[in-house]
């Protein structure tokens, strides 16, 4: 089952932000994204509720909810988390 990935309004400011800034790292940032399409519970990533997840990408988070058919990337605090 492929999963359609649906950005929230504040995740599209989010990464206006990131292309404005141009970090480091924002490709692999979005190639991990995209890869949630195919396994929404990527090895690496952490169960904070039954549908809360979230992807650590080098020193970036990326919040997300699966839904049965949906995964909704929810970014809440982008940036490093070092």
């Amino acid at each position: 089952m492929t999963y359609e990935i649906i950005f929230e309004p504040h995740a599209l400011d989010v990464a206006a932000r990131f292309l404005n800034e141009g970090p480091a790292g924002l490709a692999e940032v979005l190639d991990a994204i995209d890869e949630l399409a195919h396994d929404p519970r990527p090895a690496g990533s952490r169960a904070y509720g039954p549908n809360l997840r979230r992807l650590r990408v080098d020193a970036y988070r990326v919040p997300y909810i699966i839904d049965t058919e949906v995964v909704r990337i929810l970014v809440t605090h982008p940036g490093r988390t070092d």
